[in-house]
């Protein structure tokens, strides 16, 4: 099923000429292959089962009735993965690029700058060995300078990796965070999606896009309209609840986001592919809620 989505991918990159920069960004992998706009994942972090092996974590995920998991890298353990992988079905869509808080590609320390490019590179191989297509990347945080300084720093770093990606059929997904960079972390709920959309196309490279979390900029901007500014440019979703009202993020659902306005978006960008839940996990139980909620707010 990947080598198929390969082919026709690097296929189209030949042959399409693009005409915009959103044109150079498409769903991802599975989103071809499945009559389901949306595809269900979370974090392996959230499946908290004592004592259970990698396996009968993917079991329990797969029986639940996600469609994906995804991995972190650097740490993943790729044989592992592969085994679990075989054993039950269950996909590995994506990595988190481990350590990205930490170890910063906004970081005025070269050698730390460094590490992050290592880390990012190692994410990138780990994931296409397991099947994936994306590695969800934090880029910084503001504390680490000026904006135009760490935009600079940043991209100038994380450019080093995007041969990489590009090579390996892979997506840099960029995930907007509360990392005080890219908006006005003091600021109102009026704020627009325009510098992420300047940051990722600064890049100009089909492998460099967004995993736009839903829930994590409610408190900043409309949602819905973050999603039409960045367009094609999602490559896949994170999705949270979050209450302006009570100033905090909530279960997938809860809180005031206006998830209409977030499904009508996201039809009108044409977004099919993968949305990963990211909120408090548990046993078999309260990831079946999770479920639950995320097909009732995206349908």
């Amino acid at each position: 099923m990947s080598a198929s989505f390969s082919f026709s991918r690097r296929d189209l990159l030949r042959t399409a000429a693009p005409v915009a920069t959103a044109a150079m960004f498409a769903p991802s992998a599975f989103a071809w292959q499945s009559k389901s706009k949306i595809l269900n994942t979370l974090k392996i972090g959230m499946v908290k089962i004592d004592g259970a092996s990698l396996e009968e974590r993917f079991r329990v995920v797969k029986e639940v009735g996600f469609d994906g998991i995804e991995m972190n890298s650097p740490g993943m353990d790729v044989a592992e993965t592969k085994a679990a992988i075989k054993a039950t079905g269950l996909v590995v869509d994506g990595t988190v690029c481990a350590g990205h808080w930490g170890i910063r590609h906004t970081s005025p320390d070269a050698a730390t700058r460094a590490k992050a490019l290592e880390n990012l590179k190692i994410a990138l191989r780990d994931t296409k060995a397991v099947g994936g297509d994306t590695v969800l990347l934090v880029v910084g945080k503001g504390e680490d300078g000026p904006e135009q300084e760490i935009w600079e720093r940043s991209v100038e770093n994380i450019s080093k990796a995007v041969p990489l990606a590009e090579e390996l059929n892979m997506k840099i997904a960029i995930e907007n965070v509360w990392n005080q960079f890219l908006y006005d972390h003091e600021g109102d709920s009026n704020q627009s999606a325009d510098k992420f959309v300047k940051y990722v196309d600064e890049f100009n490279s089909p492998a460099v896009g967004m995993q736009f979390d839903i829930g994590n900029h409610w408190k900043y901007g409309n949602t819905g309209d973050w999603i039409r500014t960045l367009g094609k440019r999602i490559v896949k979703l994170d999705s949270k609840g979050f209450s302006r009202a009570n100033n905090r993020f909530t279960k997938i659902g809860e809180g005031d986001i206006d998830w209409k306005d977030v499904r009508a978006a996201l039809t009108e960008i044409g977004f099919e592919g993968w949305c990963a839940a990211e909120v408090g996990g548990g046993g078999k139980e309260r990831l079946a809620e999770v479920l639950a909620n995320m097909k009732r707010t995206l349908g």
